[in-house]
């Protein structure tokens, strides 16, 4: 399997990551990614960039030094009613849409679930659910795996919650939500969720917990062909080809 994409990264106008947009493209050209996906935070994240930046992402050339560029945000949910800080926008190819406890509160389990089922029937442009096997949040992941399989929206398996580095006691969680996609057929991805550089297409310990699990290859979303095919059908046709 070709785990050449990576859509969960971060460049220094996060506020809290310390590469910047070129820098990254230089780490993955030469570790042969394909598609690099630019993925900073909402603006409600302490930090992060006004919303102009986002719909400002349009001037990025499609292609740099061999690879494909991406348009996205890691959009913060703000409420149960499933409000998120960047929606839907012409300018972005897609969103990763994540709990942030400094953005949502953690609630009661049937809240935070609501949280997550209402953003995904109020938003076409989520492409994938961003680490929702964060400790903190008690959710229910059948109903969540669910309507992401009929909404057709990846879960991610985040490499760096598998660390440990953020989000710790997540490895347990996010093995058990790995079961369930497998159970139900919900497609992932895997992210590195890179705040630096070197870290952008490391995706070494979920790589290891889904071959523990013998994941269906099928599933796994990383393949660039497979993934651009998965964009092009689920939120808007992109006229790019690896």
């Amino acid at each position: 399997m070709n785990y050449l994409s990576d859509l969960h990264t971060h460049t220094i106008v996060s506020g809290h990551a310390y590469s910047t947009l070129i820098e990254n493209v230089k780490q993955c050209s030469e570790k042969g990614m394909k598609i690099l996906g630019v993925s900073d935070h909402g603006p409600t994240m302490p930090g992060a960039p006004h919303t102009w930046y986002f719909h400002n992402l349009r001037v990025l050339p499609r292609v740099i030094n061999n690879v494909i560029i991406l348009r996205g945000c890691e959009s913060n949910i703000l409420s149960v009613e499933g409000d998120l800080d960047i929606g839907d926008h012409p300018s972005l190819d897609y969103l990763i849409a994540s709990l942030h406890e400094v953005c949502f509160k953690p609630k009661t389990k049937e809240e935070n679930t609501n949280a997550v089922l209402n953003v995904l029937d109020r938003y076409s442009s989520i492409q994938i659910l961003g680490h929702i096997g964060n400790p903190s949040y008690e959710l229910d992941f059948d109903k969540i795996l669910k309507k992401a399989k009929d909404k057709d929206v990846m879960i991610e398996i985040n490499n760096s919650s598998l660390l440990g580095n953020s989000r710790k006691g997540s490895d347990i969680i996010c093995k058990n939500i790995a079961l369930l996609c497998k159970k139900y057929g919900v497609k992932i991805i895997l992210s590195s969720d890179s705040h630096f550089c070197t870290t952008i297409g490391v995706f070494d310990n979920a790589i290891k917990m889904l071959r523990e699990i013998e994941m269906p290859e099928e599933l796994i979303m990383n393949d660039p062909s497979k993934l651009l095919a998965q964009l092009h059908s689920k939120w808007k046709a992109l006229d790019l080809e690896i």
